[in-house]
Formats: C-alpha cells, structure tokens, sequence
C-alpha cells in the first residue's frame, strides 16, 4: 500500500498497525465467529507460531548473530502449527521483506514480516506479525 501510495504521488499518509487481537493473541476476524468451542480453545496456536518465530529472531541477533536463514523461521512457524492436531492444513508460511514483499532467503536487522494461513477445522486463519 506504501509503495501504491508513492507511486502513484498520492497525498496520503499510510500508518502501519498492531493487529487488534483478543486477550489469548487470535486475531480479531469475523472468521472467528465459525471456529467451534473447542476450535476457538485452540485458535491461539496461530499468534503463539508466530510469537515462536519472533522469539527465534530476537535470541539470534541478541547473541550477535548477522543475519537468520528464512527457512530457521519457516520450520519454527510450521512446527508449532503442527503440535495442534486441529490445524487440519497449513496453506502457506511465508518469510517475506517488509517493503517489497518478495520472500526472503535471509533476514538481516532490517526485519521481515512472517504471515501465514491455515485451516483450523474447517475454519481459515490468517495472521502475521512483523520482526524488527
């Protein structure tokens, strides 16, 4: 949207949020509404994946490290989704520049967004957070 806004010599401002989450970290969506009891029990599975990338990133450049293979936080987002036996598929993980949003290979100090969707139930879920 930033990069529209710019080429386009729009005079906007575009501010980027934090997503409005409910108190357990799902994401606020009408999509919510058709998660049954126990699906929205486990819901919170998506935001905590998420949160297991983020903490990932953070401890690598905590000890110095340059940059982090965009698979390392791929497989950590994948793996905790599939600890919940109710996230019947995951469609897509993606580790991606926070710009362009061209998939990355590497993430360096300038961050990433990680999103991702899957189906819980029948329900699908997306979210994303962005690692900075």
């Amino acid at each position: 949207i930033k990069r529209i806004v710019s080429d386009l010599d729009m005079d906007i401002n575009v501010h980027i949020m934090n997503t409005v989450r409910e108190d357990d970290g799902l994401a606020l969506s009408s999509r919510n509404a058709y998660l049954t009891p126990e699906e929205r029990e486990k819901a919170p599975i998506v935001y905590q994946a998420l949160c297991a990338a983020r903490e990932v990133y953070e401890s690598r450049f905590a000890r110095g490290m340059e940059d982090i293979d965009a698979a390392d936080l791929l497989e950590v987002v994948e793996g905790a989704l599939e600890t919940e036996p109710l996230v019947t598929e995951v469609q897509y993980v993606a580790i991606d520049d926070l710009e362009t949003m061209k998939p990355l290979e590497k993430v360096g100090n300038e961050g990433c967004i990680v999103s991702l969707a899957c189906k819980l139930g029948s329900v699908r879920l997306i979210d994303n957070i962005i690692l900075k």
